[in-house]
């Protein structure tokens, strides 16, 4: 294994563990497809089991046998013994990690692994009958939250919009648990991604779209006609201001959770997760 121990946190090897910006990764090593930054052992193992290649590893000493040790297995085995031996494995104290990363609660594990080709959204869209639509949301825990949602309550995809944020940042894809890994995604064009534009193209595949509002003609997310539809795209808006108002008028439902206590709206992750068991329910039977 090539284990190298981090004596100046300065070297120019772990610029991408601390110096280089998240969206830099994306074309600062790797021109051609881009890398990521995953953290946490449960993260690194559901992207290497979903194919990802890993580049390199930056590990606390003293997690280095208990935590790194199932995802150097999980490496030998996906990847071989050859890509074991040859990844560097920069290692450090906590003290020293603490101050390269920035973050005095570390993780313990990082790893960059190489991107993988997005997939365009005809190609994304077809055999689907359940996705969500993420409009302009930039917030990487709102994403994060609503991927494992979608993941975990039987949504086949997520699409976002081309300003919503990478689910592939680090803070996105942890707090997702690594179901960024094992649910279908891709990001719409910047030409698709404009709400009038990307309801027409989900038209023409057959989608019915809902928006997910608080509006005069809004109906309750446990709408039996909705449920019956073959295949639904579900409209989520950003934190705050919610969908643009020409998304909500062209959407075929426009779609609300009763509310109680006088309380008006719930968080647009918590949202999604009702929306979603109730829009599957058809699929569960």
């Amino acid at each position: 294994m090539n284990l190298i121990e981090i004596t100046d946190i300065n070297a120019p090897e772990l610029d991408v563990f601390s110096r280089i910006t998240e969206p830099q990764l994306r074309t600062y090593f790797e021109p051609e497809l881009g890398m990521f930054l995953a953290e946490t052992a449960n993260v690194i193992l559901r992207a290497l089991e979903a194919g990802y290649e890993p580049l390199a590893m930056l590990v606390e000493t003293e997690r280095l046998e208990a935590e790194a040790g199932p995802v150097f297995e999980a490496i030998e085995k996906l990847w071989g013994k050859e890509k074991l031996d040859s990844m560097p494995v920069y290692i450090a104290g906590r003290q020293i990690v603490t101050q390269l990363t920035g973050y005095t609660l570390v993780r313990g594990l990082w790893m960059t692994l190489r991107r993988r080709p997005e997939i365009s959204l005809e190609e994304f869209c077809k055999d689907k009958k359940r996705i969500t639509v993420l409009m302009d949301v930039v917030n990487p825990t709102n994403v994060g939250a609503i991927i494992r949602s979608a993941a975990a309550l039987g949504m086949d995809g997520v699409l976002l919009t081309h300003a919503s944020v990478d689910p592939l940042t680090r803070r996105s894809a942890r707090v997702s648990m690594g179901t960024c890994f094992q649910i279908p995604w891709t990001k719409a064009t910047l030409e698709e991604s404009d709400g009038l534009t990307l309801i027409d193209i989900l038209h023409s595949y057959g989608f019915k779209t809902v928006a997910m509002a608080l509006t005069e003609d809004s109906t309750s997310v446990d709408n039996e006609e909705i449920r019956a539809n073959e295949r639904l795209a579900v409209f989520m808006g950003t934190e705050g201001p919610g969908l643009p108002k020409e998304v909500i008028a062209a959407s075929d439902y426009r779609v609300m959770i009763p509310m109680y206590h006088g309380v008006d709206s719930l968080n647009v992750a918590a949202a999604s997760a009702v929306a979603f068991w109730e829009l599957m329910k058809p699929s569960r039977k």
